[in-house]
Parts: C-alpha cells; structure tokens; sequence
C-alpha cells in the first residue's frame, strides 16, 4: 500500500489541503495545534493513502504533537512525503523542508498561498526552485482549490528511488555524522543512516532513544561531546544544533538568492491595519469581551432562541401527538406508552430542542475561527495568561474546551513543558462546553429572560477566571515550572468560506447529536424507571421512587448552596454521565409537556439567586465521565484524575456557597 505523509509548519493550510485532495473534511482552524494526531484519507486521484501529521516547525519534537510526526517517520511505512509551504513565509518554512528532503524519500512540494505571496510582491520561480531541491514544486491555494489537480497528479507520478539532499555540514560535523551512521547495524528497516546521524547530533530525543537501542549510552554521549568540543573550537557555532541551523539557513538563503523576488515594498496590509486594533494592549481584551458578548447574544436572545421554540413546539405538539396516535394504534401497553413519551421523548427531546442554540454558538465560533481573529486572540492572553505560569498556548485548549472538554484536553498536546500540559489539562475542564450550554439555555430561559446573554456570558467568564487564579496557585505550589516562550502564527484575515463554516459546524456539534441517541437515551430510560418504581412497587408517586430516595441522600449537602432538593441531587448526579442529561431528569422529573411550561414549574423550586448557584456548580463541579477518561488518558496518572475530579467538586462547592449566601446577605433571592 502506497502511503504519503503529508507534513508541514502550522497554519500553512496543511489539513485545507488533505480535505481538497481526498474528498473528505477535518477539522480546520488558525492556529498552531488543530491537528493533534496523525489522520489518514484516501487521495481521489488514485486512492493512495494520505496520512495528515500535526503541523510542526522542525523534526526535533519539543512538544508530545510534534512527536507523532517524527515517530512516525522513523517507525511506519512512508512511500512519497507531500510537503505543504507558506510562499509568503518560504525561508521559515524551507528548514523543515531540508529535513524532510534529507529523509531520502520521493518529496513534492504543495507551494500553497502564492496569491498572498504574490499580494505582498514576492514572486517565485517555482520551476528554478524544484530543478534546486530535485523535486516536483507545485504553486497552490489550498482554500479555493486552484492548483490542486495538478499537485494530484504530481503525487501520482511520483514514487521509486530519491536521492536525498546532502548539505555539506563541513569536516568535523561530517566525519562525526559517518562514524554514527556507521554505529547501525545494516540489516535493519530504518531510516537513512544519515539522516538519523544529524539528527542525533541535532539533539533529537526520539532519534537518540533509537540509538541507544544499538550503541552504548556511554560510547554515543563521549562521541556527541568530542564533536561538540571540536564544533565550539572551529566555528564561531556555540552548540552543534547552532552549526546545523546555521548551515541550513546559508543554504535556505542561497535557494530564495536565486528563486525569489520581492517586487515591491511590503504595504500596510488591512490585516496589519485590523491588527493595531484587535491585538492592542490596552483594546484587545476588551473587543474579544464585546465580540464574545455579541455571539451569546446572537444564539440566546436573536435568532437561536426563536430557532429552538419553534422546535421546541414540534418536538411537543405533531411529533409527540403522531407518535401517541401510532403507539395507540398499535396497542401499545400503558407502561410502553409513558416509557417512550414521558421517558424517551421527554428525556431526548428535552435535549434536542437546544441542538439550534448549540448549533448557531458553533457557527459563530467557526466563523471567527476561519476569519484569523481566533489566533490573535490567544496572543492578546498571552500576557495574562504568562502572569499566571502558563502562555497563551496553554489558552488554545481552553478555547477548544467551549466546544467540548474532551479535545481541548487533547490539545494540550501542543504545550512542550510537561508541567505547564498537564496544568493545562486539570483545568481545560472548567471552561463551559457545549453540553453545559444546554442546563444554561434551560435556566437562563426561566429566570433571566432580559439578561440570558449576559448571564451566560458571567458563567463563561467565571470558569475562566477560576481557572486562572488556580493556574497562579498550583504553579506556585504542586505544580512549579521553568518559564517557556509562546510562538504562534498569525494568518491574514479572510472571509470564510460557507461551505467550510457548515462543515466545521457540524464536525464540532455532531458529538452532540450523537450523545442525544447514547447516553441521553439510555439515560433517560433509567431515570424514567427510577421514577416509575419504588419501594412500594411499581408506579409509585414521583416522592415516594428510587429516585427521589437517591436523590434525598445529597439534599442536606445542597441546601446550604440554595437547591436542597431532591430533584436537583439527582440531577446533578446524573450528570456525570453527560451534562445534557441534567435536561433529560428535570423534563422527566417534572413531567412538563414542553419547555415552556417546565421552565414555569421550576419556579417553585429555585430562585433567580439559587438557580445562578446552580448554574455555577453545574459548571465547576466534576467533569463528566468522558472529560475523565480524557484526563486519564492524557495524564497515565490515577493520582492526577481524582485531583481533577476532587479539586472540582470542592471549588463548586465553595464559590456556589459564596454566590448564594453572600446574595443573600446582599438581599438578593
């Protein structure tokens, strides 16, 4: 099986690419650490498979991300490597080309972005520079397409032999970069040996782990530091690493000598004009508060809330009459009947009405996603977030996290120090996901029906702002570290595209809907049977079930924080499984026939102050069982998940007790 390694530096359109190329659609975004695992699709052309690594300046990994690629180079079978390059950005972009090019494989060079290169007056001879490089380069727009066929059959001629690239490092680093390669057996599946030998020498971790496997640690460590030595005394290099750039960059700079031309002077762009504004020190955190208020806005009192009434009225009106008159007919037994209408529909369908709101909260993140803002974003926190003892990478995760937690923990990925990515990690679970979007959608709706956007905005905004202040604390106590840098790219300003922004849409909302046919459903058909039965046998009243019992044991805990209620104990027990069924057990526990009316029966359970309480304990307290499963996953620690779910559940405890009392020392009820 022909397989094609697609690579390249972040945010040069890498994962726009595969999707042209193979007809199908990943996740895309503007910033570094979107693609945090290898993805694989087959090429329309000729069904070759075409593997997406994480995007990574350099094959030195200094994050876990940037590890997959490497690894993956060093481990599994890669026939022809696609490599996608920045033409407004070609000398950065070229040193991992020179790496990939000394891997000895057949390269082709998808030469995206020329129409922003040609914009800012750089022109490129495309033909000159793959006659240098001895490989196929190909100019491209990844975002509309054009040059994409092209680049198609490009990869489908290329294949056999490839020489590979040999920089001359001079005598000392060369003399050192034979005798390492010589130190490898030769009847074994790996990688050129000399390749593995710069890169060894470069200071490549996985590399060096690779070499250990054959060689003394002592015989390789002695070599490394007599070569060093040797590197420090005849060149002006301080490290060896310093000598290797140092030599590619000559190189780099004698390509674009001869390849490129700058025609004109660079312009002040409208993207440079946008970003005086938007990135200002003292302008920018405010914008992104006025832009985040605007889109809460636009999905709670605009347009989303009317979307999801009128769904809200089908779900509970012809659908929920037709499915009656179906069952009816069918001779359908009571208890069937009120399983699947009192139970399933009511539980699902409790749900699903918010999925419009959901849904436009998608698309605007999309669109401000796919426009650049969101990159800019990150780099305005990063001040703020560098305060605290992490950078604004560390904030990428957590924007990640408005969606769903589960990726967002999988985004730490990116981040190098281990103890800034598992800070990341334990906290990344605080920010308000989707499903959380839904118990806020309920309650706003009830009792704050002038404010909805602003009060979902509060709650936003307090998991941030917790989630800060414990970042300061655990990074000066549990958790201390060495400070990093933050790079991140920072692309033009385009108009999205529609047909990118529906689909973008619906990869981060269709876990949703998914979750609305699993957990909600099996969900649901327990909860409906835990209010069905009790100690006194079968249909008993909603008081005197298994679950109001389950429910009365976590009351007394909950009454001081404003819902000591059996109904809001279970609920937020069920919640554990997925937010969203909190829904589900309030539409079946109050069996409202719509969502209107259960926001109406509500009232006699909790006041505007305890359901803020109860809004803000839904949002810190423990993350749900797939954010667990994430978090165990991602740290390989016991000791870190139960942190994570311990630490939650006491500060949701603590800040709903000081929401609630402290409003009603204030005189708020």
């Amino acid at each position: 099986m022909i397989t094609i390694a697609l690579a390249g530096n972040p945010n040069t359109g890498k994962t726009s690419l595969f999707n042209r190329l193979t007809g199908s659609y990943e996740y895309v975004g503007n910033w570094t650490g979107v693609t945090v695992e290898k993805k694989v699709g087959v090429l329309k052309e000729n069904g070759q498979h075409l593997v997406d690594l994480p995007g990574v300046y350099s094959l030195n990994p200094l994050s876990k991300d940037e590890s997959v690629a490497t690894q993956y180079l060093l481990y599994e079978q890669v026939s022809n490597i696609l490599n996608i390059v920045d033409a407004s950005q070609l000398e950065r972009n070229l040193y991992l080309t020179v790496q990939l090019l000394e891997y000895g494989k057949p390269l082709t060079i998808g030469l995206n972005m020329v129409d922003v290169a040609k914009a800012r007056g750089i022109h490129i001879d495309s033909q000159l520079l793959s006659e240098r490089l001895g490989c196929p380069v190909v100019p491209i727009v990844a975002r509309s397409g054009a040059g994409c066929d092209e680049l198609a059959k490009k990869l489908s001629q290329s294949g056999g032999q490839h020489t590979a690239l040999s920089i001359d490092y001079g005598h000392v680093l060369e003399n050192a970069i034979r005798h390492l390669a010589s130190l490898l057996p030769e009847n074994l599946d790996l990688p050129p040996g000399r390749w593995l030998a710069i890169q060894v020498l470069e200071g490549n971790p996985l590399v060096r782990e690779l070499f250990l496997k054959h060689i003394l640690e002592s015989t390789l460590a002695e070599w490394i530091e007599k070569t060093e030595r040797k590197i420090q005394s005849e060149t002006k290099a301080n490290s060896i690493a310093h000598h290797i750039r140092s030599v590619r960059g000559n190189y780099i700079k004698s390509l674009l000598a001869c390849c490129m031309t700058i025609t004109g002077k660079h312009e002040y762009t409208l993207t440079d004009r946008i970003d005086s504004i938007v990135t200002n020190k003292f302008l920018g955190l405010p914008i992104f508060l006025l832009f985040t208020y605007l889109i809460f806005k636009l999905t709670f009192d605009w347009v989303g809330t009317y979307l999801s009434d009128g769904l809200d009225g089908f779900i509970t009106g012809p659908f929920t009459d037709t499915l009656e008159s179906w069952l009816k007919a069918a001779g359908a037994t009571q208890f069937i009947e009120d399983l699947i209408l009192q139970g399933i529909v009511a539980g699902v369908g409790g749900v699903i009405v918010f999925i419009p709101q959901i849904f436009m909260l998608f698309f605007l993140i999309s669109f401000i996603e796919d426009s650049g803002y969101m990159a800019r974003v990150a780099m305005v926190m990063d001040k703020i977030m560098e305060s605290i003892g992490l950078n604004g990478k560390a904030f990428i995760p957590m924007i990640i996290g408005f969606g769903c937690n589960v990726p967002g923990i999988m985004a730490a990925r990116t981040i190098e120090q281990p103890k800034e990515r598992l800070l990341t990690i334990i906290l990344t679970p605080l920010m308000s996901c989707s499903a959380r979007l839904t118990v806020y959608s309920l309650f706003v709706g009830a009792f704050f029906k002038e404010n909805q956007a602003l009060v979902v905005l509060s709650l936003y905004l307090l998991g941030i702002i917790l989630a800060m202040t414990l970042a300061k604390i655990f990074s000066s106590t549990i958790l201390k570290q060495s400070s990093s840098f933050f790079v991140i790219e920072l692309p033009p300003y385009r108009i999205p595209q529609l047909k990118i922004l529906l689909q973008s849409t619906w990869e981060k909302g269709k876990g949703f809907v998914r979750k609305a046919g699993t957990f909600i459903f099996g969900g649901s058909v327990v909860i409906w049977l835990l209010t069905y039965v009790g100690p006194g046998g079968l249909n008993v009243p909603m008081n005197d079930s298994f679950l109001a019992i389950i429910g009365g044991v976590i009351a007394p805990i909950l009454h001081p924080i404003g819902f000591g209620n059996w109904q809001a104990g279970v609920a937020l027990i069920t919640g554990f499984l997925a937010k969203e069924v909190v829904v589900s057990t309030m539409n079946i526990i109050y069996a409202a026939p719509d969502m209107s009316t259960l926001q109406g029966v509500m009232a006699d359970f909790f006041t505007p102050l305890s359901a803020y309480s109860f809004l803000a304990f839904i949002l810190l307290y423990v993350p749900c069982l797939a954010t667990v499963a994430a978090i165990q996953k991602e740290t390989g620690s016991l000791k870190w998940t139960w942190f994570s779910v311990m630490y939650a559940l006491v500060i949701a405890y603590l800040v709903s007790i000081l929401i609630y009392q402290g409003g009603l020392l204030l005189g708020f009820h």
